[in-house]
């Protein structure tokens, strides 16, 4: 039931993930907006997420701290860039001074988005 204090709440998830998401909180009763309700609620009795997270079952195995996934996902996102430069795609950046996101192609021009 909507209230004066409910407010909007967009998030991206896999078009598979969200239909099979649908289904079950359909034969539970409920649909995606009371299941997410849920989670949050539980998250916040609980002080955590409600439910173990670990790079267990991530290729990293244990043993692995967050510094070691961390430097792992950095390295991988810069070897996207390489390839994608190397490609000649456009690279997705942020200028800090201007605040604004932009592209920067393989000549190093920057097209700035809405701008």
């Amino acid at each position: 039931m909507k209230t004066q204090n409910d407010v909007r709440v967009t998030i991206r998830v896999e078009k598979e993930l969200k239909k099979n998401a649908e289904t079950l909180f359909e034969r539970l009763g409920m649909n995606m907006s009371t299941a997410f309700n849920i989670f949050l609620r539980k998250s916040v009795d609980e002080s955590a997420i409600p439910f173990e997270v670990s790079v267990k079952n991530s290729g990293f195995g244990n043993g692995y701290s967050a510094s070691d996934v961390t430097t792992a996902f950095e390295e991988s996102v810069q070897n996207a860039i390489i390839e994608k430069k190397r490609k000649g795609f456009p690279i997705a950046r942020y200028d800090t001074d201007k605040k604004q996101a932009y592209l920067e192609t393989a000549d190093g021009k920057r097209e700035y988005v809405n701008g």
